[in-house]
Parts: C-alpha cells; structure tokens; sequence
C-alpha cells in the first residue's frame, strides 16, 4: 500500500512542480510588459495550498494572524514548516543559504521572494537590514530564530538578534508554534534533521499516510514594549513553547482540520 501511495502521490507533487514552474516562468514574461511586477502573493498562497495537498497535510490553525504586516517567527521542524506557513497568509521567508541550491525548489524560493541567510558568514546585519526594509514597505517576513530544524519535541534555544528588525521597522511581531502529529502522537517522519537529504525525506512522507499539522497564532507583540532584547527573546521562546506542549498534549485533537478558530484556549497571553 505505502509504494502504491507513493507513486500515486509523487506523480502528483512532480505535476505540481511542474506547474508551479510554468507559473514562474509566466509571471517573469508578464513582467517584461508592466511597468510594476506582478503581485506573487496570490499566487504564492495558492501554490503552497496545492503543495500541502499533495504532501498530505492536513492543516489546523488555531488563532488569527495581526490585519497589520509583522515579523512572523516560529519554531523550526522542517522544509514542509514554509508551504504550511505560506498557505495561511502571506510572508517572505528567511532561509537558509542551501534551500537556494536545491534544484527546482530553490529556483521557486526565489521568485517568490525568499531571503537567504549562509550559516557563520557574518551576514546578519545586512539580512536584518533587508528584514526591516521589507517590513517598512508593508511586507511580512517569517523567521526560524533557532538557527537550525528540530525534532518537533521542544523548542530550541532561538537567537534574538533579527528581531530587532522588528523594532528598528515599528512592527510587531506575530510568534507561531508549528507541530505534527501522526497517530496521536509526536510525528517521528516530519523533522527533516541531521544530514537527511530532501529527495530522501520527501519520499518518506509521500509513502505514509496524512499526518495532522497544528499551527497556533499566538497574540501579536509589540517589541518597544520589551525591556531588553533578552527579555523579548525570553518571551517569544515562552509562548511558543507553550504552544507546543498544548498541541503535543493533544488539546486540539477535536478540531476539524481546516478551521481557522478565534484563539488558542489555555495559552498564555504576553503583556
């Protein structure tokens, strides 16, 4: 059964890409006829939609998102966290350098407007710089503060000093907890950690059954009210974190995958 859901579903993910693909390419000769680039924002929600579709995520959210543009930051578990973040509302991502040399999907990261970061090169004040000079023009960025993917089971110590784009730009900042459940419990195939390659990891999901994705929004936060970047960092660490243990504790298991409820019950609310 797994190599007959395997195949019907990795058929599906290459027309997909192969789609998204024509799309990209479409939209760069539109360009060449306007004077403003074509918005990629619809575009993008719509093929990170298709993109859990065929990777089998069953989505929950649980919280809205600020009306206003932010600085999104959540826990990192895999490659997956981005199509599953990008199909809730609109972002450019920050990632790592490596995602852009991946065939196919690099290409794609870029045209949709990816910011890519080198691990140790001494180029994170120029990325905080590009940080708040999209959120100064009305866009909204998501970034994985711990640096690196888990295992899903507990937030990693995050690292504070691109946050501080958020104040720099007078913007708020919007944490979110991701997880993945399979059979009631932590998913062990999810986490795309250690040397793991992404052809490898992508088969290995293709070939199981649906795992359930829980997103909590938490309340935004207004980093001019935080005393020092330290307490800020302490802060969003806590509310994520939380947000984990709620969805690994199995609270949200009752909720029909696909609703968008009013806020997270239980989780805690930062000044």
């Amino acid at each position: 059964m797994g190599w007959i859901r395997l195949l019907i579903r990795l058929t599906g993910f290459l027309v997909f890409l192969a789609g998204t693909c024509a799309l990209a390419i479409t939209l760069k000769l539109v360009d060449l006829f306007r004077r403003q680039p074509v918005d990629r924002s619809p575009w993008a929600a719509f093929c990170f939609r298709r993109a859990c579709q065929c990777l089998g995520f069953r989505i929950r959210v649980h919280g809205q998102p600020t009306e206003a543009h932010a600085l999104y930051v959540a826990n990192h578990i895999s490659w997956s966290d981005i199509p599953i973040l990008g199909c809730i509302t609109p972002l450019r991502f920050l990632s790592k350098a490596e995602v852009g040399n991946w065939p196919i999907i690099g290409w794609l990261a870029r045209q949709a407007g990816t910011l890519f970061i080198q691990r140790g090169s001494g180029q994170a004040r120029r990325i905080k710089s590009e940080i708040s000079r999209c959120l100064n023009t009305g866009e909204s960025v998501l970034v994985f503060p711990e640096g690196t993917t888990s295992s899903g089971l507990a937030v990693l110590p995050i690292h504070g000093f691109l946050l501080a784009a958020a104040r720099d730009a007078n913007t708020p900042i919007q944490p979110i907890t991701i997880g993945y459940r399979r059979a009631h419990r932590p998913d062990p195939i999810a986490p795309f950690i250690g040397d793991d390659s992404f052809h490898t990891h992508l088969i290995r999901l293709l070939r199981q059954p649906p795992t359930q994705v829980d997103v909590v929004i938490h309340p935004a936060i207004d980093p001019a009210r935080s005393e020092s970047s330290n307490a800020l960092t302490a802060l969003i660490h806590q509310q994520i974190s939380a947000g984990l243990k709620h969805i690994h504790a199995g609270e949200f298991e009752a909720t029909p995958t696909g609703l968008r409820t009013a806020g997270a019950p239980g989780l805690p609310r930062l000044p």
